[in-house]
């Protein structure tokens, strides 16, 4: 197995774990959240989409957003399944970005976002990114005991 097929392979193990947290959430549970600072279950779920999306933007221009309009501005939250079957396209083409890349350019590679003072090698970002919705997806799990909701088996 090659970098690009391990990174594949976990963005899809966080993805196929995450959507089954996210159909555990009760249909009445969609707009809870712990707090007035915090986001709703589903704007959560909104969040990590998009972002993969924003984040697939950011590794094609190297760090350069431009002026970004994802496809999910003035979309309405409607259903997590609704959320998910949106996002598997997007999910499906950002893997093929990742595979598009050689050994070479995943360690050579830079990403920089000046604004964020950040700057990392293509690898070292890419599973960033994973992380990143594998916390949100914790965090849901978390809402999901506050709730006093059965909590999906992710730990397979």
């Amino acid at each position: 197995m090659n970098s690009q097929e391990i990174i594949c392979l976990n963005f899809n193990e966080i993805r196929r774990r995450s959507i089954k947290v996210w159909l555990g959430i009760p249909e009445d549970k969609y707009d809870w959240k712990p707090d007035g600072g915090a986001m709703t279950c589903i704007e959560t779920i909104r969040h990590i989409t998009e972002s993969q999306y924003i984040y697939q933007q950011i590794v094609i221009n190297r760090g350069d957003l431009g002026e970004l309009i994802t496809p999910w501005q003035d979309k309405p939250y409607r259903s997590v399944e609704e959320e998910i079957a949106f996002a598997a396209p997007h999910h499906a083409a950002f893997l093929e970005v990742i595979r598009g890349f050689s050994e070479k350019e995943l360690q050579e590679i830079e990403i920089v976002r000046p604004k964020s003072n950040l700057r990392r090698k293509l690898g070292d970002y890419l599973l960033r990114i994973a992380y990143h919705e594998a916390i949100h997806t914790g965090q849901l799990l978390s809402y999901l005991r506050t709730m006093n909701v059965d909590r999906p088996q992710i730990w397979d």
